[in-house]
């Protein structure tokens, strides 16, 4: 039981439950506590779940489109029946706030089925004409996918690479995150329950170096999907690079919200405080603030008085803001990123620290000024709830310092002035721009980073057309018929 729901910690093999002769522990961030005995699979558990989904594959491939469809919005339904008990257990497992879960996340989760049933009747596209010649687009399932998914929002990210993938008429092997693994299984027992066959979604849970590497070395495998982190992505790059395996690699950010003198500096206040949610522990976040200077005093001010009010605690109570970082280990490299930038000369405006009155995985919101431009804290991914404030005098330079980094997976820009939203947004390298708002998603719309931020685009057309093998056929004009 996991916040007083049934969870199967077997694995998922095709549509049965499979037992390993180890298994691993999965602890709560919110008090530490046991929640489960996981099974940890292994090669033999990634070869068994492989064999299952090519098994499967031929079936599900020739299933109509409409048939799929019919499938997913099954699933969608189901998740929707039981979204009280996957925030609940998702809380459990990942300490996120369970407000979000119940009101964002998890209604997500089932949007991200429905949204890929409906776009997959849609994607055909007019036949053209060369000399003559009809050409005819298809999108052909691809065979079995291997996808990898991270813990920070476990359902949501695994769904969103799931949905398109059986969508596309393709067969999957999931490996979800080993700190977050629970939900994982419960989506296993909603599938099943809509009618997904047996063998098209597997689940292996189990640590990265063990199942996980197996599952991407296997040649059977047609595609890999990741979310995750740079130097995990480079050993799966290596994996698929030796069998020619496209992959589809969403890694991490070290993103800028630029701030504009000519801005509703309110609106600014509240969109880098927003950069907190769940406890820092988003891809996406805007962790490197950077502010004119002429308005940086008052921002500063602002920024302190407003994140001071943000209440850190339980996630399960109504009125947490923050909770929880997801494990020890985890705790332990965000601490040692603020420390060695204290060391450097950094300054603390705001926390600093572990939250020694919680105690446990608590991190204060901590805001760090005073840093060079090139220190480790304004390069590096802390995925944690830190951030750091430097200012610019030009809009040249609050460029410049925007695309300083390695990574170029999201910015954020507050201004009031048109022009300078054009501008600016058009010399970042980013995968996506906010400008006044932050983490507005549609499903429509291309995901992904540039630079070490990944590889590759998903969402809408672009989902599919990294799940499947788009395919192109050429017909003479009529008149090319046999005559026997």
């Amino acid at each position: 039981m996991a916040a007083g729901v049934a969870v199967d910690t077997r694995h998922w093999i095709g549509g049965r439950r499979v037992a390993s002769a180890r298994t691993f522990p999965d602890h709560s961030p919110i008090d530490s506590s046991l929640l489960a005995e996981v099974a940890r699979g292994g090669a033999e558990e990634a070869a068994a779940a492989v064999t299952a989904a090519l098994a499967a594959f031929p079936a599900w491939a020739a299933t109509s489109r409409e048939d799929r469809a019919r499938v997913l919005h099954a699933i969608a339904d189901g998740v929707e029946k039981r979204i009280e008990e996957l925030a609940a257990v998702e809380t459990a497992d990942n300490g996120a706030l369970l407000r979000s879960h119940l009101r964002g996340v998890m209604p997500r989760v089932a949007q991200n089925f429905r949204f890929f049933a409906d776009w997959l009747l849609t994607i055909d596209r007019d036949d053209f004409e060369t000399r003559g010649h009809s050409n005819h687009i298809s999108w052909d399932p691809a065979g079995v996918c291997a996808l990898i998914t991270p813990w920070n929002a476990p359902l949501m990210l695994a769904t969103w690479k799931i949905a398109p993938a059986l969508a596309a008429g393709n067969t999957v092997v999931l490996k979800p995150a080993e700190w977050s693994p629970l939900t994982a299984s419960l989506l296993a027992d909603i599938a099943a329950a809509a009618g997904l066959p047996a063998g098209v979604l597997n689940v292996v849970q189990g640590y990265g170096e063990e199942v996980g590497a197996a599952l991407v070395s296997d040649p059977r495998v047609a595609r890999i999907g990741f979310t995750g982190s740079v130097p995990t992505a480079r050993h799966i790059a290596g994996a698929a690079a030796a069998n020619l395996v496209p992959v589809s690699l969403e890694l991490g950010g070290k993103s800028p919200l630029l701030v504009f003198a000519d801005c509703d500096l309110d609106l600014a206040v509240e969109l880098a405080v927003e950069q907190y949610d769940n406890a820092g522990q988003v891809c996406l976040a805007g962790t490197r603030l950077l502010v004119e200077s002429s308005v940086a005093e008052e921002f500063t001010r602002r920024f302190v008085a407003r994140a001071s009010a943000l209440r850190q605690g339980d996630p399960r109570e109504e009125a947490t803001d923050i909770g929880p970082n997801i494990h020890p280990e985890h705790l332990a490299r965000v601490d040692g990123f603020v420390r060695r930038a204290l060391a450097a000369g950094a300054r603390a405006v705001i926390g600093g620290g572990p939250h020694s009155e919680l105690g446990g995985l608590y991190y204060r919101p901590t805001l760090l000024t005073d840093v060079a431009p090139d220190a480790e804290i304004v390069t590096e991914e802390v995925f944690g709830p830190v951030l750091t404030l430097q200012t610019f005098d030009t809009e040249e330079e609050a460029v410049a310092l925007a695309n300083s980094t390695r990574f170029g997976l999201a910015a954020t820009v507050v201004t009031s002035d048109v022009a300078r939203a054009d501008r600016v947004t058009g010399q970042l390298v980013a995968g996506t721009v906010w400008v006044n708002c932050f983490f507005v998603r549609d499903l429509r719309a291309p995901f992904g980073g540039a630079r070490q931020s990944g590889v590759g685009r998903e969402g809408g057309d672009w989902s599919f057309d990294f799940y499947c093998d788009i395919k192109n056929t050429v017909t003479a004009p009529k008149g090319w018929q046999h005559r026997g």
